[in-house]
Protein backbone atom coordinates (compact mmCIF):
# COMPACT_ATOMS: atom_id res chain seq x y z
CA UNK A 1 0.00 0.00 0.00
CA UNK A 2 1.49 3.54 -0.42
CA UNK A 3 0.08 7.39 0.09
CA UNK A 4 0.04 9.19 -2.71
CA UNK A 5 0.29 12.85 -2.30
CA UNK A 6 -0.22 15.98 -4.50
CA UNK A 7 -0.71 18.84 -2.09
CA UNK A 8 -1.74 22.65 -2.86
CA UNK A 9 0.99 24.74 -2.53
CA UNK A 10 0.75 27.91 -0.22
CA UNK A 11 4.55 29.31 -1.42
CA UNK A 12 4.87 32.36 -3.08
CA UNK A 13 6.92 33.67 -5.89
CA UNK A 14 9.03 37.18 -5.65
CA UNK A 15 6.76 39.88 -7.14
CA UNK A 16 10.07 41.83 -7.96
CA UNK A 17 11.11 38.92 -11.12
CA UNK A 18 9.14 41.20 -13.73
CA UNK A 19 10.61 44.56 -12.16
CA UNK A 20 13.95 45.86 -13.54
CA UNK A 21 15.27 46.13 -9.92
CA UNK A 22 15.16 44.36 -7.00
CA UNK A 23 11.96 45.04 -4.69
CA UNK A 24 12.69 45.54 -0.32
CA UNK A 25 11.50 42.41 -0.34
CA UNK A 26 9.26 39.56 -2.51
CA UNK A 27 5.96 39.62 -2.40
CA UNK A 28 4.29 36.26 -0.45
CA UNK A 29 0.78 36.72 -2.34
CA UNK A 30 1.55 35.04 -5.80
CA UNK A 31 1.12 31.39 -6.14
CA UNK A 32 3.10 28.79 -8.47
CA UNK A 33 1.24 28.58 -11.87
CA UNK A 34 -1.61 26.25 -12.27
CA UNK A 35 0.16 23.70 -15.02
CA UNK A 36 4.21 23.84 -15.29
CA UNK A 37 6.43 22.03 -17.65
CA UNK A 38 6.58 18.29 -17.41
CA UNK A 39 10.02 17.38 -17.99
CA UNK A 40 11.04 14.94 -15.84
CA UNK A 41 7.49 13.22 -15.39
CA UNK A 42 4.00 14.56 -15.67
CA UNK A 43 3.78 15.06 -11.54
CA UNK A 44 6.48 17.24 -11.82
CA UNK A 45 4.47 19.66 -13.23
CA UNK A 46 1.93 19.98 -10.41
CA UNK A 47 1.61 22.54 -7.76
CA UNK A 48 2.05 21.35 -5.01
CA UNK A 49 4.09 18.37 -2.97
CA UNK A 50 4.16 15.26 -4.84
CA UNK A 51 5.39 11.86 -3.45
CA UNK A 52 4.39 8.36 -3.35
CA UNK A 53 4.98 6.94 -0.16
CA UNK A 54 5.41 2.84 0.27
CA UNK A 55 5.20 1.13 3.23
CA UNK A 56 7.25 2.22 5.85
CA UNK A 57 8.28 5.48 4.52
CA UNK A 58 8.82 8.32 6.52
CA UNK A 59 6.57 11.19 6.44
CA UNK A 60 8.14 14.68 4.84
CA UNK A 61 9.45 16.81 6.99
CA UNK A 62 6.20 19.40 8.00
CA UNK A 63 8.37 22.37 8.76
CA UNK A 64 9.72 22.83 5.12
CA UNK A 65 8.82 26.56 3.90
CA UNK A 66 10.94 26.69 0.68
CA UNK A 67 8.72 27.79 -2.09
CA UNK A 68 10.23 24.74 -4.01
CA UNK A 69 12.77 21.82 -3.60
CA UNK A 70 13.21 18.58 -5.04
CA UNK A 71 15.07 15.60 -3.62
CA UNK A 72 16.72 12.81 -6.12
CA UNK A 73 19.01 10.29 -6.62
CA UNK A 74 22.00 11.45 -7.75
CA UNK A 75 23.16 8.12 -9.94
CA UNK A 76 19.31 6.32 -10.90
CA UNK A 77 17.68 9.78 -11.51
CA UNK A 78 14.83 8.98 -9.80
CA UNK A 79 13.20 12.26 -7.76
CA UNK A 80 12.31 10.80 -4.86
CA UNK A 81 9.49 14.10 -3.80
CA UNK A 82 9.16 17.73 -4.83
CA UNK A 83 7.18 20.62 -3.79
CA UNK A 84 6.83 23.02 -7.12
CA UNK A 85 9.66 21.19 -8.75
CA UNK A 86 8.93 23.32 -12.21
CA UNK A 87 8.35 26.93 -10.42
CA UNK A 88 10.22 29.11 -12.49
CA UNK A 89 12.20 31.22 -9.84
CA UNK A 90 15.19 33.52 -9.29
CA UNK A 91 18.23 30.98 -8.55
CA UNK A 92 20.94 33.61 -7.02
CA UNK A 93 24.21 32.44 -7.41
CA UNK A 94 23.03 29.14 -7.78
CA UNK A 95 23.31 29.75 -11.40
CA UNK A 96 26.98 29.64 -11.24
CA UNK A 97 26.86 25.68 -11.01
CA UNK A 98 25.54 26.24 -15.12
CA UNK A 99 28.27 28.96 -15.25
CA UNK A 100 30.97 26.39 -13.86
CA UNK A 101 29.83 23.19 -16.08
CA UNK A 102 29.65 25.46 -19.40
CA UNK A 103 33.07 27.02 -19.19
CA UNK A 104 35.43 24.48 -17.36
CA UNK A 105 35.63 22.99 -20.57
CA UNK A 106 37.18 25.88 -21.76
CA UNK A 107 40.23 26.37 -20.32
CA UNK A 108 42.93 24.73 -18.70
CA UNK A 109 43.40 25.28 -14.71
CA UNK A 110 46.57 26.62 -15.23
CA UNK A 111 46.39 29.72 -18.10
CA UNK A 112 47.12 32.85 -16.55
CA UNK A 113 45.18 36.06 -16.84
CA UNK A 114 46.42 39.47 -16.18
CA UNK A 115 43.14 41.30 -15.26
CA UNK A 116 42.47 44.82 -16.46
CA UNK A 117 39.38 47.36 -15.58
CA UNK A 118 37.17 46.07 -18.43
CA UNK A 119 36.98 42.63 -17.22
CA UNK A 120 35.26 43.66 -13.93
CA UNK A 121 32.85 46.10 -15.43
CA UNK A 122 29.16 45.58 -15.15
CA UNK A 123 29.35 43.94 -11.44
CA UNK A 124 26.27 44.82 -9.50
CA UNK A 125 25.89 46.80 -6.55
CA UNK A 126 26.58 44.58 -3.22
CA UNK A 127 27.89 41.55 -5.27
CA UNK A 128 29.64 38.93 -3.49
CA UNK A 129 33.11 39.48 -4.25
CA UNK A 130 36.43 37.25 -3.77
CA UNK A 131 38.98 40.29 -3.79
CA UNK A 132 40.36 40.27 -7.46
CA UNK A 133 42.23 43.42 -8.03
CA UNK A 134 43.08 44.78 -11.47
CA UNK A 135 46.30 44.84 -13.23
CA UNK A 136 47.03 41.73 -11.10
CA UNK A 137 47.59 38.20 -12.58
CA UNK A 138 45.13 34.67 -11.69
CA UNK A 139 45.43 31.37 -12.98
CA UNK A 140 42.30 30.12 -14.32
CA UNK A 141 41.97 27.53 -11.11
CA UNK A 142 42.18 30.78 -8.57
CA UNK A 143 39.24 32.14 -10.48
CA UNK A 144 37.07 29.21 -10.45
CA UNK A 145 38.23 28.81 -6.37
CA UNK A 146 36.86 32.16 -5.96
CA UNK A 147 33.68 31.39 -7.73
CA UNK A 148 32.90 28.75 -5.76
CA UNK A 149 34.14 29.27 -2.37
CA UNK A 150 33.24 33.17 -2.25
CA UNK A 151 30.56 33.01 -4.60
CA UNK A 152 32.64 35.72 -6.42
CA UNK A 153 31.16 37.56 -8.68
CA UNK A 154 34.32 39.64 -9.53
CA UNK A 155 35.69 35.82 -11.00
CA UNK A 156 32.91 35.32 -12.91
CA UNK A 157 33.26 38.89 -14.67
CA UNK A 158 36.98 37.52 -15.38
CA UNK A 159 36.41 34.11 -17.02
CA UNK A 160 33.73 35.66 -19.00
CA UNK A 161 35.91 38.46 -20.18
CA UNK A 162 38.01 35.61 -21.32
CA UNK A 163 35.21 33.75 -22.63
CA UNK A 164 34.91 36.94 -25.00
CA UNK A 165 32.56 38.68 -23.02
CA UNK A 166 29.26 38.83 -20.63
CA UNK A 167 27.16 37.92 -23.86
CA UNK A 168 28.72 35.51 -25.65
CA UNK A 169 29.21 33.69 -21.80
CA UNK A 170 25.60 34.34 -21.29
CA UNK A 171 24.36 32.91 -24.82
CA UNK A 172 26.64 29.65 -24.31
CA UNK A 173 24.79 29.10 -20.89
CA UNK A 174 21.39 29.31 -22.47
CA UNK A 175 22.39 26.87 -25.08
CA UNK A 176 24.05 24.78 -22.64
CA UNK A 177 20.60 24.62 -20.35
CA UNK A 178 18.98 23.92 -23.49
CA UNK A 179 21.08 20.44 -24.10
CA UNK A 180 20.75 20.01 -20.91
CA UNK A 181 16.79 19.76 -21.11
CA UNK A 182 17.16 22.26 -18.10
CA UNK A 183 14.08 24.56 -20.02
CA UNK A 184 12.96 26.58 -17.64
CA UNK A 185 15.97 28.21 -16.91
CA UNK A 186 16.69 31.64 -18.93
CA UNK A 187 20.23 33.36 -18.16
CA UNK A 188 20.37 37.30 -18.12
CA UNK A 189 23.68 37.61 -15.94
CA UNK A 190 26.16 34.92 -15.45
CA UNK A 191 27.10 35.76 -11.80
CA UNK A 192 23.17 34.84 -10.78
CA UNK A 193 22.89 38.48 -9.79
CA UNK A 194 18.99 39.71 -9.71
CA UNK A 195 18.08 40.42 -13.22
CA UNK A 196 14.98 41.53 -15.09
CA UNK A 197 13.53 37.39 -16.51
CA UNK A 198 16.43 35.73 -14.89
CA UNK A 199 14.68 32.44 -13.69
CA UNK A 200 15.52 29.13 -13.22
CA UNK A 201 14.02 25.90 -11.05
CA UNK A 202 14.20 23.37 -8.79
CA UNK A 203 14.38 20.89 -11.40
CA UNK A 204 16.76 22.92 -13.74
CA UNK A 205 19.26 23.30 -10.75
CA UNK A 206 19.05 20.01 -9.80
CA UNK A 207 20.53 19.18 -13.55
CA UNK A 208 23.21 21.54 -13.53
CA UNK A 209 24.89 20.14 -9.91
CA UNK A 210 24.51 16.59 -11.77
CA UNK A 211 26.00 17.52 -15.13
CA UNK A 212 28.72 19.70 -13.49
CA UNK A 213 29.30 16.77 -10.59
CA UNK A 214 30.53 14.41 -13.83
CA UNK A 215 33.50 16.54 -14.35
CA UNK A 216 36.60 16.42 -11.69
CA UNK A 217 37.47 20.05 -11.43
CA UNK A 218 34.10 20.99 -10.96
CA UNK A 219 34.31 18.14 -8.02
CA UNK A 220 37.26 19.97 -6.32
CA UNK A 221 36.21 23.06 -6.08
CA UNK A 222 32.69 22.35 -4.78
CA UNK A 223 34.21 20.40 -2.57
CA UNK A 224 36.78 22.29 -1.22
CA UNK A 225 36.27 23.93 2.48
CA UNK A 226 39.05 26.47 2.46
CA UNK A 227 42.11 27.34 0.44
CA UNK A 228 44.54 30.39 0.13
CA UNK A 229 44.02 32.93 -2.60
CA UNK A 230 46.56 35.21 -4.01
CA UNK A 231 46.51 38.84 -2.44
CA UNK A 232 47.42 42.44 -3.81
CA UNK A 233 51.36 42.90 -5.24
CA UNK A 234 52.94 45.18 -2.96
CA UNK A 235 56.66 46.71 -2.80
CA UNK A 236 58.67 47.00 0.45
CA UNK A 237 60.38 49.80 1.27
CA UNK A 238 63.61 48.47 -0.87
CA UNK A 239 61.39 48.25 -4.03
CA UNK A 240 61.49 44.75 -3.87
CA UNK A 241 57.61 43.40 -5.11
CA UNK A 242 56.02 40.60 -3.18
CA UNK A 243 52.58 39.24 -3.28
CA UNK A 244 51.15 37.56 -0.28
CA UNK A 245 47.48 35.01 -0.06
CA UNK A 246 44.59 35.42 2.06
CA UNK A 247 42.61 32.95 3.24
CA UNK A 248 39.33 32.35 1.63
CA UNK A 249 36.17 29.46 3.52
CA UNK A 250 33.46 28.29 1.59
CA UNK A 251 30.04 29.48 1.72
CA UNK A 252 28.21 26.61 1.52
CA UNK A 253 27.42 26.03 5.27
CA UNK A 254 26.37 22.85 5.43
CA UNK A 255 29.90 22.08 4.31
CA UNK A 256 31.85 24.25 6.56
CA UNK A 257 29.15 24.27 9.96
CA UNK A 258 28.21 27.93 11.57
CA UNK A 259 26.86 28.94 14.30
CA UNK A 260 24.04 26.54 15.41
CA UNK A 261 24.85 24.62 12.46
CA UNK A 262 26.99 21.21 11.96
CA UNK A 263 28.20 20.50 8.98
CA UNK A 264 26.27 17.48 7.51
CA UNK A 265 27.86 14.30 7.54
CA UNK A 266 28.68 13.13 3.61
CA UNK A 267 27.90 16.30 2.21
CA UNK A 268 30.58 17.08 -0.67
CA UNK A 269 29.21 20.27 -2.44
CA UNK A 270 27.49 22.21 -4.46
CA UNK A 271 26.58 25.89 -4.27
CA UNK A 272 24.44 28.61 -2.30
CA UNK A 273 22.89 31.61 -3.03
CA UNK A 274 20.93 34.62 -2.30
CA UNK A 275 19.47 37.81 -3.17
CA UNK A 276 16.29 40.04 -3.24
CA UNK A 277 14.80 38.49 -5.26
CA UNK A 278 15.49 34.99 -4.69
CA UNK A 279 15.70 34.88 -0.87
CA UNK A 280 18.39 32.05 -0.35
CA UNK A 281 18.63 29.47 -2.75
CA UNK A 282 20.85 26.10 -2.59
CA UNK A 283 21.63 22.62 -4.40
CA UNK A 284 24.08 19.99 -2.01
CA UNK A 285 25.06 16.05 -2.71
CA UNK A 286 25.57 14.43 -0.36
CA UNK A 287 25.95 10.37 0.16
CA UNK A 288 25.44 8.06 3.37
CA UNK A 289 25.63 4.42 3.12
CA UNK A 290 26.68 4.17 -0.94
CA UNK A 291 23.55 6.61 -1.81
CA UNK A 292 24.23 9.39 -3.49
CA UNK A 293 21.19 12.27 -3.05
CA UNK A 294 20.87 15.71 -4.59
CA UNK A 295 18.71 18.39 -2.85
CA UNK A 296 17.78 21.44 -4.11
CA UNK A 297 15.77 24.50 -1.90
CA UNK A 298 14.55 27.95 -3.25
CA UNK A 299 13.58 30.61 -1.41
CA UNK A 300 12.16 29.63 2.31
CA UNK A 301 9.75 31.67 4.03
CA UNK A 302 10.69 31.03 7.42
CA UNK A 303 13.03 33.79 8.24
CA UNK A 304 15.00 32.13 10.43
CA UNK A 305 19.32 32.05 10.45
CA UNK A 306 20.40 29.10 8.02
CA UNK A 307 17.05 27.95 7.32
CA UNK A 308 18.23 26.79 3.80
CA UNK A 309 20.50 24.84 5.31
CA UNK A 310 18.67 23.48 7.75
CA UNK A 311 15.79 22.41 5.23
CA UNK A 312 17.95 21.05 3.08
CA UNK A 313 19.51 19.13 5.81
CA UNK A 314 15.99 17.85 6.54
CA UNK A 315 15.11 16.96 3.58
CA UNK A 316 18.48 14.83 2.83
CA UNK A 317 17.79 13.07 5.93
CA UNK A 318 14.06 12.49 4.59
CA UNK A 319 15.78 10.71 1.51
CA UNK A 320 18.06 8.79 2.97
CA UNK A 321 15.92 6.67 5.02
CA UNK A 322 13.12 6.91 2.50
CA UNK A 323 14.80 5.56 -0.91
CA UNK A 324 13.92 2.44 -0.63
CA UNK A 325 10.63 3.38 -0.05
CA UNK A 326 9.19 5.64 -2.20
CA UNK A 327 7.75 5.08 -5.79
CA UNK A 328 9.43 8.04 -7.66
CA UNK A 329 7.38 10.92 -8.98
CA UNK A 330 9.23 11.82 -12.04
CA UNK A 331 13.22 11.37 -13.18
CA UNK A 332 16.03 13.64 -14.06
CA UNK A 333 16.23 13.50 -17.78
CA UNK A 334 20.02 12.98 -19.24
CA UNK A 335 21.39 15.29 -22.00
CA UNK A 336 19.76 16.02 -25.43
CA UNK A 337 23.27 14.38 -26.62
CA UNK A 338 23.37 11.81 -24.10
CA UNK A 339 23.81 8.10 -25.38
CA UNK A 340 21.07 6.26 -24.82
CA UNK A 341 21.24 3.82 -27.67
CA UNK A 342 22.07 0.81 -25.25
CA UNK A 343 25.89 1.40 -22.96
CA UNK A 344 25.86 1.20 -19.47
CA UNK A 345 29.57 2.12 -19.09
CA UNK A 346 29.92 5.43 -17.11
CA UNK A 347 31.95 7.82 -18.30
CA UNK A 348 33.00 11.74 -16.87
CA UNK A 349 33.19 14.61 -19.11
CA UNK A 350 35.96 16.47 -17.71
CA UNK A 351 37.69 19.69 -18.13
CA UNK A 352 40.40 20.91 -20.44
CA UNK A 353 42.75 19.90 -17.50
CA UNK A 354 42.04 17.54 -15.83
CA UNK A 355 43.26 14.66 -16.77
CA UNK A 356 47.06 16.24 -15.70
CA UNK A 357 45.93 18.65 -13.36
CA UNK A 358 47.67 18.85 -10.31
CA UNK A 359 46.95 21.08 -6.97
CA UNK A 360 45.15 20.17 -3.62
CA UNK A 361 42.64 17.52 -3.24
CA UNK A 362 38.92 18.40 -2.36
CA UNK A 363 37.75 18.02 0.72
CA UNK A 364 34.41 18.00 2.50
CA UNK A 365 33.63 18.60 6.16
CA UNK A 366 33.63 15.79 8.49
CA UNK A 367 31.80 15.39 11.52
CA UNK A 368 31.51 18.43 14.28
CA UNK A 369 34.00 17.93 16.59
CA UNK A 370 35.07 19.38 20.14
CA UNK A 371 33.45 22.24 21.90
CA UNK A 372 33.65 24.50 18.58
CA UNK A 373 31.45 22.40 17.02
CA UNK A 374 33.50 23.34 13.36
CA UNK A 375 33.84 20.46 11.54
CA UNK A 376 36.69 18.27 10.68
CA UNK A 377 38.06 18.57 7.36
CA UNK A 378 38.42 15.58 5.46
CA UNK A 379 39.78 14.14 2.16
CA UNK A 380 37.50 13.34 -0.18
CA UNK A 381 39.49 9.88 -2.35
CA UNK A 382 40.06 11.06 -5.40
CA UNK A 383 41.27 9.63 -8.82
CA UNK A 384 37.71 7.19 -8.61
CA UNK A 385 36.27 8.63 -12.16
CA UNK A 386 35.69 5.26 -14.75
CA UNK A 387 36.73 7.12 -18.71
CA UNK A 388 35.66 5.64 -21.20
CA UNK A 389 36.90 7.31 -24.74
CA UNK A 390 35.80 10.84 -25.62
CA UNK A 391 34.56 11.99 -22.34
CA UNK A 392 30.70 10.69 -23.59
CA UNK A 393 28.10 9.17 -21.14
CA UNK A 394 26.45 6.08 -22.17
CA UNK A 395 23.35 5.29 -20.35
CA UNK A 396 20.19 3.64 -20.83
CA UNK A 397 16.94 5.09 -19.58
CA UNK A 398 18.89 6.62 -17.07
CA UNK A 399 22.37 8.81 -16.76
CA UNK A 400 24.72 7.22 -13.94
CA UNK A 401 27.03 9.54 -11.72
CA UNK A 402 30.50 8.17 -11.95
CA UNK A 403 31.39 7.04 -7.99
CA UNK A 404 31.61 10.17 -6.04
CA UNK A 405 33.74 10.99 -3.58
CA UNK A 406 33.52 8.92 -0.63
CA UNK A 407 34.04 9.77 2.48
CA UNK A 408 37.34 8.56 4.63
CA UNK A 409 36.43 7.73 8.79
Amino acid sequence: MSLSLSLTAVAAAPAALAADKPSSSPSPSVTPPATMSTVGGERLGTPGTQADLGTGAPVLPKDISARSWIVADAESGDVLASHNAHWRLAPASTLKMLFADTLLPKFNKDDKHKVVPSDLAGIGAGSSMVGIKENETYTVHDLWLGVFLRSGNDAVHVLSAMNNGVDQTVKDMNAHAEELQALDTNVVSPDGYDAKGQVSSAYDLTLFARSGLQKKDFREYCSTVRTKFPGETRKNKKGKTTRGSFEIQNTNRLLTGDTGLDPYQGIAGVKNGNTTNAGSTFTGVAERDGRVLLVTVMNPQKDEYNEVYKETARLFDWGFQAADKVTPVGELVPPKGADTGGGSEPGASESASASGATGGKPVAAGASGGSSGVGVALGIVGGVLALVAGGVFLVNRKWPLPELMRRRR
